[in-house]
């Protein structure tokens, strides 16, 4: 069991949900991204060691900052060559009593924190990367396997990303309307992948993270009050609202995985579906379609089903024809293979996932061996299949899926 403290809240949580609050005072009172992600990063640290034996502080926000704060006045004074400005900087923040803070405040550091990275000053894929480490919680390993890339080459981005915002002296602040419109796609995009490793866990023995979902939707509702006009800003939470709705019936008592054709659909959170189906249909006739309007379109199509067989999907099919033009992303045609399947039989998505083999991105990635598997039973090649489930069962790190692609090949008879 995971160690916590108050209220029964692991310490684990409890701190990924702080911290990127945290590191957005920091980093708003030192002009510095880097060095307060670093200093928040030691705060976590003292309180991991300190909060078990002596208990939660009435206000843990407050008292990591203070820590946080600490850290970087001692690490400025420790550096003689810095500028007196930085000294004095320093010195201020070292006076300044603890802050308070207001409970009903509309400012939200974490929104602050994510429109920062996502600057301009860097590529659309560093400020992607460095956005779901500082303010997604996710681990390098983590965000490397959203991009499909190696964990060397993502810590190397990510570096490179923190140094790109020292030099560039960005304020810490909301953006004005102008720059905002600027870097949206970017937070929207990152805002998209914390959704999905929150839906579906990269690694762990869990199937999700709850955590990580729910935060996303909690900023994309912000986002949404910020460009209440955007189309696709509300296709986006009508997509993470239309998902999440069948977050219970994913998961047995025991955590492990139901696919989605034998949930139980009574369990499928109604409000949710309402509430996303409402945005879509206002989304919609408002102008051009975007590709989160697209995939919620799916989402909703999936949801409206009341049983398996009732799903439409020549209308699914359909959607991700239009999708596949609109964007270059290998798990869009993976899942336009699977449609693909339902409608003209498994030949023709097994043909489209050799289509697919070529694409570095995703040929080597556990989905790809899943599907195949997937397809091959529908065709009545059960050996086959029950090799590719296995094949993909060694290439997840998420234990819930690993074991349940592990009974689809036993399910298929003891195959060597």
């Amino acid at each position: 069991m995971p160690e916590t403290v108050g209220s029964d809240v692991p310490i684990g949580e409890l701190l990924r949900n702080l911290t990127p609050q945290v590191i957005g005072i920091v980093a708003r009172r030192f002009r510095d991204f880097a060095a307060a992600e670093d200093a928040v990063q030691e705060a976590s640290i003292a309180a991991v060691m300190e909060w078990p034996r002596d208990g939660v502080p009435e206000n843990p926000r407050a008292w990591l900052t203070q820590v946080a704060f600490r850290r970087m006045t001692d690490q400025i004074r420790s550096e003689s060559a810095r500028r007196r400005r930085e000294i004095e900087l320093a010195e201020e923040a070292a006076r300044a009593p603890e802050p308070a803070f207001d409970a009903t405040s509309q400012q939200d550091d974490t929104l602050v924190l994510l429109f920062m990275c996502c600057h301009p000053a860097l590529t659309p894929a560093s400020a992607i990367a460095l956005t779901l480490r500082a303010v997604g919680g996710l681990t390098t390993a983590e965000v490397a396997h959203a991009f499909l890339v190696p964990e060397a080459t993502m810590a190397q981005r990510i570096s490179r990303a923190k140094q790109t915002i020292k030099e560039s002296g960005v304020p810490f602040q909301l953006p004005t309307d102008e720059e905002r419109a600027e870097r949206l796609r970017s937070v929207m995009h990152v805002l998209y992948l914390t959704f999905n490793e929150g839906y579906t866990a990269s690694s762990g023995t869990q199937l999700r993270r709850a955590d990580l979902s729910h935060e996303a939707i909690r900023l994309t509702r912000i986002l949404r009050s910020l460009a209440p006009d955007d189309t696709e800003v509300a296709g986006l939470l009508a997509l993470m609202l239309l998902t999440d709705a069948r977050r219970v019936a994913r998961s047995g008592p025991d955590g492990e995985l139901i696919p989605l054709e034998r949930q139980d659909r009574t369990l499928w959170d109604r409000e949710e579906i309402a509430e996303g189906t409402a945005l879509l249909a206002g989304a919609l006739p408002k102008g051009a379609v975007g590709s989160y309007q697209l995939q919620a379109a799916i989402a909703a199509v999936y949801d409206e089903a009341a049983r398996p067989e009732d799903t439409d999907w020549p209308q699914i099919l359909a959607l991700y024809e239009l999708l596949k033009r609109m964007a270059d992303n290998p798990m869009v045609s993976l899942n336009h293979a699977i449609a693909a399947a339902m409608v003209h039989g498994p030949k023709t998505g097994l043909d489209l996932l050799d289509g697919l083999m070529g694409d570095p991105r995703i040929a080597g990635h556990h989905r790809m061996d899943a599907v195949r598997g997937h397809l091959l039973e529908m065709a009545g090649e059960a050996e086959a299949a029950a090799r590719c489930y296995r094949a993909a069962a060694g290439k997840t790190g998420n234990l819930p899926e690993r074991d349940y692609l592990l009974m689809q090949a036993a399910r298929l008879g003891p195959h060597p």
